[in-house]
């Protein structure tokens, strides 16, 4: 609704609100002029609880006249405070209502002038009274703009953007922005690049797209800093199909870039794996006679680690070189901490020393953090310790990351104690901890079966005011399934997916292998089923879960099923899931299936666990199958084959197979390989339960003669 007060035929103050505004639904173009609702002066009177003010002429002293109630003793007080100077008009304590206020600023506007009503505007939105209130910032407004003064009345419509994107209210103000045109306010680039920046740095990028484009549409030409600031807004949402068409936009109208936003597209294609943009963009960059300097190749150089490629890092680290530039402390540790990721720590030590003999660049916190992770991924957690005693020597204080690393790698070790003292030492240097730092610790003391001083733990994280994650609610689900409490463990899922919380594949995979464990296949199901409809991609160890539960549930035809789905989703099958199919065919009886599965095991160049290649040779062996178990142990390297016929012999001897026992242990005999102590007594005890004395015999003759002789090499070598 639109309200103006006549109250003279040269004098017009304009009472404005506008509700929720919608974009398809913005007033038309003479709304202002065909949409006037007068009130009388005796009715604009009453309603603002004041006599209308005594209106003078052009050659009238203000002096003379003599306005009485709150709107004239306010305006009074204000011009008095606004004469003495800003501080005694900051100091002005009056308590009036939006309406009063209204007619306050459109006075000040129109007796005073337009500074005066701005000072007074600015003490208002200081007030949570009038800061957020969408009236007074359009009377404001509208009564600069009958004095023409566009420019004020802009200033305050980057007030309101300010001030209503402060809860929330970003949109509405936006659109009331576009809607003062119909008021006569011209759009302003500065207020569309304000309003641009704050949906920007807000994560508004629709919003600050829609405003983009309609900018466009009212012919109002965007300008360098909104080209800049959209792109700084889709990088950081990763829409790099947007940024490249926003680039060339601003190439093609002759707008210069600078280096940092490069930097921050560089840094976009590389989180998107689109390294051959980066390249295009390094050309772009030259021909703009802006060339990459070591910041854009230290943005390439992160890329490549993330993603894995760290030869390829070190090849743009020699171009660097190559160039006559100088890779910084941060190049050199980007590239430290991508070595120690794909398991490179001793190489990533040699660059960190070469770090530490430099005279140009030494190792920082972040340096120093990378190699300490890289030690505790691998479990050396002394010479994590190490290092970080030597950090402190150095006086580098070590960050919250330094500390939850340390912290992560000592309960990994089950050093549960030594990270509380890391914790300990974090809450004395004041370093504030995250859920992170928490999370390890807490995994750790349930791993170690202390659940009560886990759950002390999360208390006092939630007492420092950190709100748990989802890392947090699988641990505390994977404690539910070691437990094997898999309701518990099911309502708090049930419970994360309520309130918000985005449970992951991993989250998934320990439920699926808890219901596994207890042979409740339907549930597992269901919770395969549900990571396929959310998106998530089942992972090897979910899949190897499924395989091992149906086996263990008798149900190898599905067990099948699961791995072929596998095999089809491109998920590469390790020694376990091998393993579980196999002993799963050999309970069904299915041998040929699984020894068709063991050799395309070995085929693929993977060592089958001790269970598997003891399982199925056994099973040929007890049906007499003796020559397919031989054959099945032959691929195996000498220890692995060494290992399998001792304990072949010892388990076919427990069960009076004593024939194919021996088959076995002279095999070990004819290749010279020594027989241990416990599977040659295992096989006497076997020979004579079943009154095969000769071949007890026969084989202790045998086991003499090659101790014997071996004795008489000894000596002969002596």
């Amino acid at each position: 609704m639109l309200f103006f007060f006549q109250i003279s035929t040269s004098h017009r103050i304009s009472l404005l609100y506008f509700p929720k505004l919608k974009h398809h639904s913005l007033f038309p173009r003479h709304f202002f002029q065909d949409r006037i609702f007068s009130i009388a002066v005796s009715r604009y009177s009453s309603l603002l609880n004041t006599p209308a003010p005594i209106l003078h002429h052009e050659s009238s002293n203000a002096a003379t006249d003599s306005p009485s109630g709150i709107v004239g003793t306010v305006f009074n007080s204000v011009c008095k405070s606004y004469d003495e100077g800003d501080k005694s008009l900051r100091s002005l304590h009056v308590d009036i209502s939006i309406e009063q206020a209204v007619a306050v600023v459109v006075l000040l506007a129109d007796r005073e002038g337009s500074v005066a009503a701005l000072g007074f505007f600015h003490w208002a939105i200081i007030r949570r009274h009038f800061r957020h209130s969408m009236r007074f910032y359009i009377a404001t407004a509208e009564s600069l703009v009958a004095r023409g003064n566009f420019e004020k009345a802009q200033e305050v419509m980057r007030c309101m953007v300010e001030c209503f994107a402060e809860i929330g209210r970003l949109k509405e103000a936006s659109d009331m922005v576009f809607e003062m045109q119909n008021g006569g306010l011209p759009l302003s680039i500065h207020t569309m690049n304000r309003i641009l920046r704050i949906a920007s740095d807000s994560g508004l990028v629709g919003l600050a797209q829609h405003v983009f484009g309609e900018m466009s549409e009212n012919q109002l030409s965007p300008d360098m800093h909104s080209f800049k600031t959209m792109i700084i807004a889709c990088c950081r949402e990763g829409l790099v199909g947007e940024v490249e068409k926003l680039f060339i936009a601003m190439e093609a109208r002759g707008f210069p870039v600078d280096n940092v936003t490069c930097t921050l597209i560089v840094d976009a294609f590389c989180k998107k794996g689109l390294f051959k943009k980066v390249f295009w963009m390094f050309e772009k960059m030259c021909e703009m006679d802006v060339p990459p300097n070591v910041i854009n190749y230290t943005a390439l150089i992160n890329g490549l680690c993330k993603k894995g490629s760290v030869k390829q890092a070190f090849q743009v680290l020699e171009e660097i070189v190559g160039k006559k530039m100088k890779p910084n402390v941060y190049t050199h540790t980007i590239l430290i901490d991508g070595l120690c990721k794909i398991g490179w720590t001793e190489r990533a030590f040699r660059l960190f020393m070469k770090l530490i003999r430099s005279n140009l660049y030494k190792p920082n916190v972040y340096t120093y953090t990378a190699m300490i992770s890289g030690y505790c991924r691998e479990g050396k957690i002394n010479r994590a310790a190490m290092l970080f005693s030597k950090m402190r020597e150095q006086d580098l204080l070590p960050n919250t990351n330094t500390f939850t690393t340390l912290i992560d790698g000592n309960c990994k070790q089950g050093n549960i104690d030594r990270a509380f003292e890391l914790l300990d030492e974090m809450k004395r240097m004041d370093c504030s901890r995250t859920i992170h730092t928490y999370n390890s610790m807490v995994d750790g003391l349930f791993k170690k079966g202390k659940a009560n001083e886990a759950h002390k733990l999360i208390q006092d994280a939630l007492q420092q005011g950190l709100e748990l994650d989802n890392v947090t609610y699988t641990i505390l689900i994977n404690d539910h399934c070691r437990r094997g409490r898999i309701a518990q463990a099911l309502e708090l899922l049930d419970w994360m997916v309520e309130n918000g919380y985005q449970a992951d594949i991993k989250t998934f995979t320990i439920l699926i292998a808890g219901c596994c464990r207890q042979k409740r296949m339907e549930e597992a199901e269901k919770l395969l089923s549900d990571c396929l409809k959310l998106g998530l991609k089942p992972t090897k160890q979910t899949y190897t879960s499924m395989i091992s539960g149906y086996c263990r549930d008798e149900k190898t035809q599905s067990a099948v099923r699961i791995f072929e789905k596998m095999i089809q989703e491109a998920i590469v099958p390790d020694s376990v899931t091998y393993g579980a199919l196999i002993s799963g065919l050999c309970k069904d009886s299915r041998l040929e299936e699984a020894r068709a599965l063991y050799e395309s095991m070995l085929d693929k160049g993977l060592v089958p666990c001790e269970v598997t290649r003891i399982t199925l040779a056994y099973e040929f062996a007890k049906r007499e199958k003796n020559e397919i178990a031989m054959l099945m142990l032959e691929r195996l390297e000498k220890k692995h084959w060494v290992q399998a016929a001792n304990i072949l012999v010892r388990k076919l001897s427990s069960v009076g197979n004593v024939d194919a026992a021996v088959l076995f242990l002279n095999k070990l005999l004819d290749a010279d390989y020594s027989v241990d102590h416990i599977t040659y007594t295992a096989f006497l005890n076997g020979c004579y339960e079943n009154n095969r004395y000769s071949v007890a015999s026969d084989i202790s003759g045998r086991i003499s003669e090659q101790i014997s002789g071996n004795h008489d090499l000894k000596d002969e070598i002596t």
